[in-house]
């Protein structure tokens, strides 16, 4: 079973008011619940310093002068007015903005890149290179090198720092929920209480990821909706029971005034109040199952004044109550007839919040899965309907551990804040930067704006980042210690992988050595399917001539199969599958290549085998037509030249043949044919992959039927019986089974990273025939030594 990508929202219909609304409401639930739930922690990590809060009340003026412009200049005008219209194919996310990037120059260190993935319909240039000059920037990054891997170290470092708060989030907001029960019994009993609690809440909350989001995510949106309510309610008693001149304190000039009393610890307490902002990533990250209508809608009229209102609401009550200056909370605020029913449903606010950047976790690692950046690891489909909710087993535990671990190691929100603002502002500090290149990149707008857009967003944010990295010694040791440790496991599986393409591709075997095997050299053709999984898009890898060398037989129906990834989102089912001949038909040897976006989840199911005799079987058809069309037909034609055959691709969709030789990819879409595209040979060669080669569209009609020859239909049906006997004879599934080693002279990094670092990954992550879900009794496994 194929999943198709389901969202939540038809294109359609999206300019109707009703569907924007009702997709505003549900993205409360899974956009916002982070977002949403700042309030319990951020008045009390601000005022974690040595502050004092006066009677003159300028401390709780500034901070909220401070939360109220970062609230309105990060979410509200960079984030919703500007970083999400960055989408790419209505998709966001830090790897959004490295596809665009990559796409509009090449920058990208993914070594199997093809001309013929800019025929997918994903692929979109918003301003074609042929019709635009290139700016001086991309010239600049495409030429230098050491540019392409300090903009993917950017990216791993943005990414890791998500996974980072993938443990922090959880841990920060439960732990602040149910600090509430301080109220409500004495000290010593709330010291030994709360963090059991919180621990068995995390585990709960992570024991029940495999169930999916699906089975309880209608309860999401209601309990975030009754909690922005509830904390808009308690903020208006506040405001007009205790200072309904608090607006006030929105003034700018409270802000240097606050900073001119406090000095040095009120700048250190920024890395407290920039927790206000915690999950405003979340709305580019979550945009593609959404609409940029209603996301924006969403924060612009409902969480917006709700968290303006929560903070005004506390700041009033704190400025008429001087003596809880040391024991500053979101509950002090909070009238004690309702203390109880608020604190009930601030857990379940945390829970939510909580579940939203567990499932963004998931995505992501399997996004750097897909790049080539992360071991090997089992991705679930939780949910059959809607396409990105997935669960993956040993993160989801390792998350469990490490969220568990933090809670009891620091037991109070000012550690857990510490940490968190840090993981938050980095990850900002990374969406900023990779912004503005698509500005200038993929916009095409003058380089002045980008500049401005980095400047300003960027100051802000580094002033946050400085503050969170004083306290490097109370908490904000832990997102740097995790992101090194990810970032060195990511860095060494992506650039071993690199190396192993290069090997494989200068190793690889010519399509004459193939052609030129056959009984004259004891070779024999047994019955059945050999599917040989190769990285290569081309030429014929050495794994099989190894397999050949010691075991000299090979199947009748030759297939080489490539799984790979491309720098788009999705790939449509109708245009994943590009197949090809490997040398004359009469040889039974064909390519196909599996095309995957960095969102798609591969295939998880026990159908590959079945699917990719019928694309076989649909292209085979699709070849003898096209053939027949372009030509007289003759014995030349169908046994074509080798050098071409094993260049020429086509795209097979999921529309199979009903007896006419008609061939549809989607609907009226006619086949696409890619002819002599070339693949890059080395990623440390500079090839201009420029559309010279003729792409040429055929379109084969019903009435092409009636002209058919029959010497010609009786070669189809020849083939397509060597097919489908192979089929029934059997399957194999030839996989190189890899051991890497550093070439002699290497240095010692390069020797730790390859014989230590990668061997003891790939040994311990997933295998290649786990993951492609291989069945034992068909899997042979070629031993291969790579020298790299």
């Amino acid at each position: 079973m194929d999943l198709e990508r389901v969202k939540c929202w038809d294109t359609s219909k999206k300019d109707s008011w009703k569907n924007i609304l009702l997709l505003a409401y549900q993205s409360l639930g899974v956009v916002y619940g982070d977002l949403s739930i700042s309030p319990l922690y951020v008045y009390k990590s601000a005022f974690a310093e040595d502050i004092q809060h006066s009677e003159t009340n300028e401390e709780i003026y500034g901070v909220l002068s401070f939360v109220f412009w970062t609230l309105t200049l990060v979410p509200l005008f960079k984030y919703v007015f500007i970083v999400l219209r960055a989408d790419d194919n209505g998709e966001g996310g830090t790897f959004a903005l490295y596809s665009l990037i990559c796409r509009h120059a090449k920058v990208s260190l993914l070594p199997n890149r093809q001309l013929a993935d800019e025929a997918l319909s994903t692929y979109i240039l918003e301003h074609p290179p042929e019709k635009e000059k290139s700016s001086r920037l991309k010239v600049v990054l495409e030429k230098c090198k050491a540019l392409h891997t300090a903009l993917l170290i950017l990216v791993l470092l943005g990414t890791c720092m998500v996974i980072g708060d993938g443990v922090l989030t959880p841990a920060i907001s439960v732990f602040s929920a149910v600090s509430g029960l301080e109220l409500s019994m004495s000290k010593e009993h709330h010291q030994y209480a709360v963090v059991p609690i919180t621990c068995f809440i995390l585990l709960c909350l992570f024991a029940l990821q495999h169930y999916g989001t699906h089975r309880v995510g209608f309860f999401f949106a209601p309990v975030v909706l009754a909690w922005l309510l509830c904390i808009s309610a308690l903020g208006l008693y506040n405001i007009f029971q205790w200072n309904r001149y608090i607006y006030q304190a929105l003034s700018p000039y409270y802000m240097f005034k606050f900073l001119r009393k406090t000095r040095i610890s009120g700048w250190m307490s920024l890395g407290g109040i920039l927790l206000c902002i915690t999950g405003s990533e979340a709305m580019f990250a979550d945009l593609g199952h959404f609409s940029y209508s209603a996301i924006q809608v969403a924060f612009t009229f409902l969480v917006y004044p709700a968290l303006i209102l929560a903070y005004m609401g506390q700041a009033a009550y704190l400025s008429q109550h001087h003596h809880t200056s040391h024991r500053i909370s979101f509950y002090v605020s909070v009238p004690e007839s309702v203390r109880w029913p608020v604190l009930v449903l601030a857990i379940l606010a945390s829970v939510v919040g909580s579940q939203a950047i567990i499932s963004g976790t998931f995505s992501i690692i399997n996004q750097s899965q897909s790049l080539g950046c992360f071991p090997r690891v089992k991705v679930v489909h939780t949910s059959d309907k809607v396409h990105g909710q997935i669960y993956i087993p040993e993160i989801n535990w390792m998350l469990m551990i490490l969220c568990i671990a933090v809670t009891i190691g620091f037991r109070d929100t000012k550690h857990l804040g510490n940490a968190s603002g840090l993981a938050v502002m980095a990850v900002m500090l990374v969406t900023t930067c990779l912004t503005s290149l698509v500005i200038i990149l993929c916009w095409r707008k003058p380089p002045i704006l980008a500049l401005c857009f980095l400047i300003f967003f960027g100051s802000i944010e580094l002033l946050y980042f400085s503050a969170s990295l004083t306290k490097f010694r109370e908490g904000a040791w832990l997102p740097i210690l995790l992101a090194l440790f990810l970032m060195t496991i990511m860095f060494v599986w992506h650039y071993a992988t690199i190396k192993k393409y290069e090997f494989d591709l200068h190793n690889k075997v010519s399509l004459d050595w193939l052609l030129a095997l056959g009984p004259s050299l004891g070779i024999a053709r047994v019955p059945g399917i050999g599917l040989v999984f190769t990285d290569l898009t081309s030429g014929i890898p050495a794994n099989f001539s190894r397999f050949v060398t010691n075991l000299p037989a090979f199947h009748r129906v030759l297939v080489f199969v490539c799984v790979k990834s491309v720098p788009v989102p999705y790939v449509p089912p109708a245009e994943r599958y590009l197949v090809g001949r490997v040398g004359p038909a009469a040889h039974r040897s064909y390519r196909c290549i599996v095309r995957y976006g960095y969102r798609d989840v591969h295939q998880d199911v026990d159908s590959f085998e079945s699917e990719l005799v019928d694309r076989l079987a649909d292209f085979i058809r699709y070849d003898w037509c096209r053939t027949q069309r372009t030509s007289s037909c003759t014995e030349d034609d169908a046994s074509r030249s080798t050098d071409m055959s094993d260049c020429r691709l086509a795209v097979i969709g999921t529309v199979a043949f009903s007896g006419a030789p008609a061939y549809e990819i989607e609907e009226t879409q006619p086949a696409s044919v890619s002819v002599g595209f070339p693949t890059v040979e080395s990623i440390t060669d500079v090839i201009e992959m420029e559309p010279v080669e003729r792409r040429v569209r055929f379109a084969i009609d019903e009435d092409s039927q009636a002209d058919s020859r029959t010497e010609n239909a009786m070669q189809i049906r020849e083939e397509l019986e060597d097919l489908y006997a192979a089929q029934q004879a059997g399957t194999a599934f030839i996989l190189g089974h890899s051991h890497v080693k550093a070439k002699q002279g290497s240095s010692i990094m390069k020797r730790l990273a390859i014989n230590f670092g990668y061997n003891f990954l790939r040994k311990n992550c997933r295998g290649a025939d786990v993951a492609l879900k291989v069945p034992p009794v068909s899997l042979l496994e070629v031993g291969m030594v790579y020298v790299v």
